[in-house]
């Protein structure tokens, strides 16, 4: 071989070596600039489901709540409807009472005797 030969073999080493470093550091600043990217997707996404993990909490929240009020709401409303059945009926047993005051007393005797007998058994 021959110093000539030798010389460009060199020159294409080196100039292969140093298109290949470049290429490296070309891949190197594209993996660290899609690395960024994804870091940049990734925090997006969370902060996105964040967001939305707090308004699915809030309309949970808010519908528990509305939910609580009305079960509140509709026993009141049936606890007023008892309260009411029983002072009518408590209003209707003492004008029984004092228009047939007989008939109440038997009632009450008979009944007695029922459960009494009832109860033996």
């Amino acid at each position: 071989m021959s110093s000539t030969d030798f010389g460009i073999k060199n020159m294409t080493d080196k100039a292969t070596y140093e298109r290949l470093e470049k290429d490296v550091t070309a891949v190197k600043n594209d993996i660290a600039a899609l690395t960024e990217q994804i870091t940049d997707a990734l925090n997006a996404f969370a902060n996105n489901a964040g967001k939305q993990a707090r308004r699915r909490y809030s309309e949970a929240r808010a519908n528990a709540e509305s939910a609580y009020d009305d079960m509140s709401e509709r026993g009141s409303a049936m606890m007023g409807a008892a309260q009411d059945a029983a002072s009518s009926i408590e209003e209707s047993l003492e004008d029984v009472i004092t228009q047939r005051p007989l008939m109440t007393v038997g009632l009450a005797l008979g009944l007695g005797f029922l459960i009494g007998a009832a109860w033996r058994r």
